[in-house]
């Protein structure tokens, strides 16, 4: 019981977290994607082998930004990344990386 009580509020949480407002910009960007692997301290990700994931706050905007893009053309090969990585134009990855820069 215990387990789904930490998953309901895990999903609350990652639900108002899907759109947030940058400041000083205009648009929001959507983090959805991304708090479920990367906003849980010490996660592992299974697939598709165990793999340790970083968290991404307080990591500088240019290594987010070159991470992403290093996963869009094939060059960091991890098939999940991969896949989230090309379905982001480089508006997302710019305000993805200004978003987690900001982050600590």
């Amino acid at each position: 019981m215990k387990k789904l009580f930490v998953l309901l509020a895990f999903a609350g949480v990652a639900s108002a977290a899907s759109a947030v407002d940058l400041a000083g910009n205009t648009g929001k960007v959507n983090v959805s994607m991304c708090i479920g692997c990367h906003g849980i301290p010490g996660y592992k990700a299974t697939y598709p082998e165990v793999y340790q994931v970083p968290m991404l706050g307080g990591q500088s905007e240019k290594y987010i930004e070159n991470a992403l893009k290093a996963y869009q053309k094939g060059e960091r090969k991890h098939p999940s990344m991969q896949g989230i990585a090309a379905s982001l134009s480089d508006k997302d990855i710019a305000a993805l990386a200004a978003y987690y820069s900001q982050q600590k």
